[in-house]
């Protein structure tokens, strides 16, 4: 015959009295130094500020820092080096559509500067923050929320025009791999090659940012 086991019931364990538990949405807003808060999933133009940006965009790193330089090759030297690409191909182009140009990126001061394959891993939730950032950022400098088609296919050709640059010149690409990513490289003079392509630091591609800026913007 079996020995009958019995066990000894749990009591509950009761709560403090007065204890409450909190549930605490995720924060999706970034402080910045201005003192705004930027909401990524809702941006407000009203929190965006050009300084916040160039204080940003000069210490994002292209190519996840993975140049050749004494610094990194910033978002905002890159972003002037498109600047100046387009400025180039299009001697005519609308100042304010440039100022479009030089913004092109700009998004990447908040979210940082992810790399291609990486964008296509994570997709469409992506895209949607990017976009949302786009529209808030052009609004706040008196562009339009969405671009014309041509002037997206000008930023396109000199965005893959200064990776192809940033690709050989410090990225450790060949030509051959560097034309079959980026296509056929550019003609740039080499003393601007020289002054573009070599890494700045930080607080001077802070301070140049904000220069061009204010001339395509008229301050």
């Amino acid at each position: 015959m079996r020995p009958v086991t019995t066990s000894t019931p749990t009591t509950p364990r009761k709560r403090n009295a007065g204890a409450t538990t909190h549930t605490t949405a995720p924060r999706a807003w970034q402080r910045m130094l201005s003192g705004r808060r930027l909401d990524l999933l809702d941006p407000s133009a009203l929190d965006v500020e050009i300084e916040d940006i160039a204080h940003g965009l000069a210490r994002v790193a292209r190519w996840n820092g993975q140049t050749r330089g004494a610094h990194i090759f910033s978002v905002a030297q890159h972003a002037l080096l498109v600047e100046c690409i387009a400025r180039q191909r299009e001697p005519n182009l609308d100042r304010r559509l440039r100022l479009a140009v030089l913004l092109h990126d700009a998004p990447e001061y908040v979210i940082g500067d992810m790399i291609t394959p990486f964008k296509a891993v994570i997709g469409d939730s992506y895209r949607a923050v990017e976009a949302r950032l786009h529209a808030a950022i052009r609004i706040r400098f008196g562009l339009p929320p969405e671009l014309p088609r041509e002037v997206h296919r000008l930023i396109k050709a000199a965005d893959q025009a200064a990776a192809y640059l940033e690709a050989t010149r410090l990225a450790g690409f060949d030509a051959a791999e560097a034309q079959r990513f980026f296509g056929r490289p550019p003609a740039l003079a080499p003393s601007l090659e020289r002054d573009y392509l070599t890494p700045w630091p930080a607080n001077t591609v802070e301070a140049r940012f904000l220069k061009r800026f204010r001339e395509l913007a008229g301050e």
